[in-house]
């Protein structure tokens, strides 16, 4: 009896035969691997004593015959089976004298592959149609409709096959079940979804620092108690470098509003000095004239991301885990959180954990990519030359009586030195009217500041004669400090460290408080 070449530990299954052990595990991880490999694996197995001991002249059928008595593992269902003569004497003579004998077993794809033949062209048609109608059907669904309308047609889309096969062929040829967005109805939701089917999409990165800043608002976990006594949602806002990955500036507020926006934008232009584009949503804060204008000002290219496409402004839709996966869990023990706190912790995670921390993408942490990466950025202007920038340019018509223009609903009066004009060009932004400015259509230049009527002061009868109006500085705004919160010892240890290390620079928290304010009505709201 020729030796077996599966050594010692065989088992018997039938009339003296040997098969393979049940237990062995290279069979084992055969069955593992696809199909074609395992099958090859199989294959290789049968004839690999052959290669190693070639049969002398006229032995090789006496072994072939062997090999055929013997019961070898199905490498796809594990089942036992045997194999032909002629079909191993075909695998012997294909691995004969090729270089890699395991490829040569794999053999080819077949034609076929792929390819659903129990479905008839009308049927696969009638299916692609149903389910470019009905996109957020389930496969089971489809599947029942399908045979709905295969009994309606009076068979003329032919039979249908099991729910496996028709689920099977959906799968292969990308009728893959979407999920329904909340505004599944909105043009700019049709549109975002063709243009997921029609273009690719890939991830990017620009190649220096300060060439692409991401922006934009989050709206916190965890509510803050206001000094009126009630709580509200604070709205975190934050600019991302898209190179480094660093934070530009982040801090808490009570609306995300383009006055927001604004004082939260020049405070990262303040520290990191201005980026050469932006990338933002389409939120209403992101329309608002006053920032688009200052961008343009700026120099700066405003890029809006594709409508309901949050994907393309991942970098920063993954910085929000940050906050709420590792700072607000670590606050916890805090009951009572105040703006004031959660912008205190939230600057010293960023500046001391964040950034010194290694980024996996990025190989190194954010700040060491920083100082090292080209920078294509641009020293920022002063606090108040950004605070004239960011405002909208208006036309307004003179009054000819008294020589005033509304904004707003307020009246500002026009100096006597351009009081031959009919209508003028103002400069403001709508939520600070105490800076109205008048400026020259075709240079932008600033003219003059404006200052509001004053009914009663006019009412004393005196008047100034026509003289030219001197020059008006652009007044500065007084910068606050904030006051270090009062929740230090609750808050989580790591969270505690980042404080100290963050204090014991001698920097002050690193943002300017904006005084939110809520109005409260007769009725208590």
């Amino acid at each position: 009896m020729a030796s077996s070449i599966l050594g010692e530990g065989d088992i018997v299954l039938s009339q003296g035969t040997k098969a393979v052990r049940e237990d062995d595990e290279f069979m084992k991880d055969s069955m593992t691997k696809r199909p074609r490999e395992a099958w090859a694996y199989l294959r290789f197995t049968v004839i690999g004593h052959l290669l190693m001991k070639p049969p002398a002249r006229g032995e090789l059928q006496e072994e072939l015959r062997l090999l055929a008595d013997k019961i070898w593992i199905h490498p796809v269902t594990g089942e036992p089976r045997r194999f032909g003569v002629s079909s191993i004497e075909r695998w012997y003579y294909q691995t004969l004298r090729h270089p890699n004998p395991v490829e040569a077993l794999m053999g080819g794809v077949r034609k076929d592959a792929g390819i659903c033949r129990s479905m008839g062209p009308k049927l696969k048609k009638a299916l692609v149609a149903q389910h470019q109608a009905h996109l957020y059907w389930s496969y089971r669904l489809h599947f029942e409709n399908l045979v709905a309308l295969a009994e309606e047609e009076d068979e003329k889309l032919g039979s249908v096959p099991s729910y496996s096969t028709v689920r099977r062929y959906m799968v292969r040829n990308g009728l893959r079940k979407q999920r329904k967005p909340r505004n599944a109805g909105r043009p700019g939701c049709q549109d975002s979804r063709e243009r997921k089917e029609s273009r690719e999409m890939r991830s990017f990165e620009v190649e220096h620092a300060l060439a692409l800043v991401h922006l934009d608002f989050h709206a916190g976990s965890r509510k803050v108690l206001l000094p009126d006594g009630s709580l509200a949602t604070p709205q975190l806002f934050a600019c991302l470098d898209d190179h480094t990955r660093v934070v530009l500036h982040v801090q808490w507020y009570l609306d995300e509003t383009a006055e927001t926006l604004v004082h939260g934008l020049s405070q990262a232009f303040l520290k990191r000095g201005l980026p050469r584009a932006l990338l933002f949503d389409n939120g209403a804060a992101m329309k608002a004239a006053e920032l688009l204008e200052g961008l343009e000002r700026l120099s700066i290219t405003a890029f809006n991301s594709l409508a309901y496409c949050p994907e393309q402004n991942g970098k920063q839709e993954h910085w929000w885990k940050h906050i709420e996966e590792r700072v607000l869990p670590m606050l916890e023990g805090v009951e009572v959180l105040t703006l004031e706190d959660l912008n205190e912790v939230t600057l010293a995670y960023t500046e001391v954990g964040y950034h010194h921390t290694l980024h996996e993408e990025l190989g190194t942490t954010p700040m060491e990519r920083y100082q090292v990466a080209r920078s294509v950025g641009r020293p920022s202007p002063s606090l108040a030359d950004l605070q004239l920038r960011f405002s909208k340019s208006e036309k307004r018509g003179v009054r000819r009586t008294d020589g005033s223009v509304p904004v707003l609903g307020k009246r500002y009066e026009i100096p006597s030195a351009y009081r031959h004009l009919r209508r003028v060009s103002l400069r403001f932004a709508r939520w600070d009217l105490t800076q109205v400015y008048l400026e020259d259509h075709h240079s932008g230049e600033i003219l003059c500041r404006l200052a509001p009527q004053d009914k009663a002061k006019n009412a004393d009868g005196r008047r100034r004669a026509h003289v030219p109006v001197a020059s008006v500085d652009v007044p500065g705004r007084e910068v606050h400090q904030p006051v270090l919160g009062r929740a230090r010892d609750q808050v989580a240890p790591l969270l505690r460290k980042y404080l100290r290390e963050y204090a014991a620079t001698g920097a002050p928290p690193a943002y300017l408080p904006k005084h939110e304010t809520r109005h409260v009505t007769g009725d208590g709201r």
